[in-house]
């Protein structure tokens, strides 16, 4: 297994990072056949595999306001306003996702991309782990 961590910043608004092209270059180093286990190690982000850049990401982002709006609803009360929301995220969008890789590339359909769900506007640095777990042999 090999492992690599990302730090990312993904500011001071909601945001949904693409991060393909790092986990791309993750898994092309050592080549071979495996899983990628993307992780991300944080109560108020999760991580998905979806169409990005054709309004898609805007479509999740309002998806989850409508779900779960950022008011004073929330007993999690601590940060901006509606920031307990932020705690249910991961129940919604989990903190991992696994992707096959076959000779060293991700096998992912013509439009999906990995993707870094991030609704924390009180906490902009963010990381995530690559795992790239291969077979004994």
């Amino acid at each position: 297994m090999r492992t690599k961590l990302l730090d990312l910043h993904t500011g001071g608004s909601e945001s949904i990072t693409d991060i393909t092209d790092m986990c791309r270059d993750f898994v092309a180093e050592g080549g071979g056949d495996g899983l990628l286990n993307v992780f991300v190690p944080h109560a108020t982000a999760g991580v998905t595999i979806m169409e990005l850049g054709a309004g898609s990401d805007e479509d999740l982002l309002a998806l989850l306001g409508d779900l779960l709006p950022k008011d004073d609803r929330w007993r999690h009360r601590h940060g901006s306003r509606g920031h307990g929301r932020d705690h249910v995220i991961p129940a919604l969008i989990p903190s991992q996702t696994m992707v096959p890789v076959v000779s060293g590339r991700l096998e992912l359909g013509t439009w999906q991309s990995v993707a870094l769900v991030d609704t924390n506007i009180d906490n902009p640095s963010r990381q995530v782990r690559l795992s790239f777990l291969t077979g004994a042999g």
